[in-house]
């Protein structure tokens, strides 16, 4: 028959040798990370089709939280990154009841040490200061150590003559820090506004979310300020402003497309642009002599591996 020369193809593709398996009770099973779903629009994709295409969703566009090593490894330069300041570790001030324990835990099971990473790394061939918060450590919460990571990161800048680079992703201060970690608000623009009246270059990219404490301090005293779509930026809370003001906010309130209709933000970037638009932002601020400081021989040799 001509049914049997002309089989039928099949309709959906199947899954390699990671495939489903019959549980106990006859179920199966997909092996656990191997399938994502998308929080915007429930597309379920793979996990490594979605690492592949930088965790932007397919369906949507919708931008998925990077890691930091993530982050890092999308927009420097191949093997050109050395971190700073890799043994600083959180003294827990106010001994907090839990704290010490939280963050064993969680450094345990990122492998990060704060919710910070900072160092030196070239973008295009440009050097730069660059610093990427990972909001996977205790949401991105910045605590004392998290400020003396980026005001060191800073203050290198500016001694090197290095532009800065900070990606910020955070749901603000760190409560178990109390005053302390308000604190860092005012020491990392103290080390901003230092470093801009050089001359230095400070561009903030800010990613989903950016809130609290680190949207009011570091994260929006950028020279250039960028952020991705659909990016969550703020300082309180919606439902306490509306309460507050006793007003319904715009649907798109605190996005940072609603903050670059209104003049807060100087661009919108999606995630596969972005690192072409750091390249271009960097060759029309050249600065002469920059990183000439920046010793690999006497520097922290500790490369972050992402």
């Amino acid at each position: 028959m001509l049914k049997d020369f002309f089989p039928k193809k099949r309709k959906y593709a199947t899954l390699p040798q990671e495939a489903p398996q019959p549980t106990a009770g006859g179920k199966k099973e997909i092996p656990e990370g191997l399938m994502v779903k998308c929080d915007a629009c429930g597309t379920i994709m793979y996990a490594k089709e979605l690492a592949n295409n930088l965790k932007v969703c397919k369906g949507c566009d919708y931008h998925f939280p990077m890691s930091a090593s993530e982050r890092l490894g999308a927009v420097l330069d191949k093997g050109t990154f050395v971190e700073w300041d890799v043994g600083l570790r959180t003294a827990d001030p106010l001994g907090f009841p839990g704290y010490e324990e939280k963050m064993s835990d969680i450094m345990a099971k990122t492998g990060l040490t704060e919710a910070v990473v900072t160092g030196f790394g070239r973008v295009g061939g440009w050097p730069v200061a660059v610093g990427v918060m990972d909001s996977r450590f205790i949401m991105g919460s910045m605590g004392s150590v998290v400020g003396e990571k980026v005001t060191r990161a800073i203050e290198r800048a500016h001694q090197q003559r290095l532009p800065l680079i900070l990606f910020s992703a955070s749901g603000g201060a760190r409560m178990q820090e109390g005053i302390f970690s308000l604190m860092q608000m005012a020491k990392t623009s103290a080390a901003l506004a230092r470093f801009q009246g050089a001359g230095g270059l400070f561009i903030s990219v800010f990613t989903n979310p950016t809130t609290g404490g680190v949207s009011a301090s570091f994260s929006s005293l950028g020279d250039i300020n960028l952020a991705e779509p659909g990016a969550l930026i703020g300082f309180a809370g919606r439902r306490i402003i509306e309460q507050t003001i006793r007003q319904k906010l715009p649907e798109d309130f605190q996005t940072a497309e609603f903050l670059l209709a209104h003049g807060q933000l100087d661009a919108v970037v999606h995630r596969k642009h972005l690192r072409d638009m750091l390249i271009n932002l960097l060759d029309l601020h050249q600065v002469q002599g920059a990183g000439a400081a920046f010793n690999e021989e006497t520097e922290t040799k500790e490369a972050f591996h992402g």
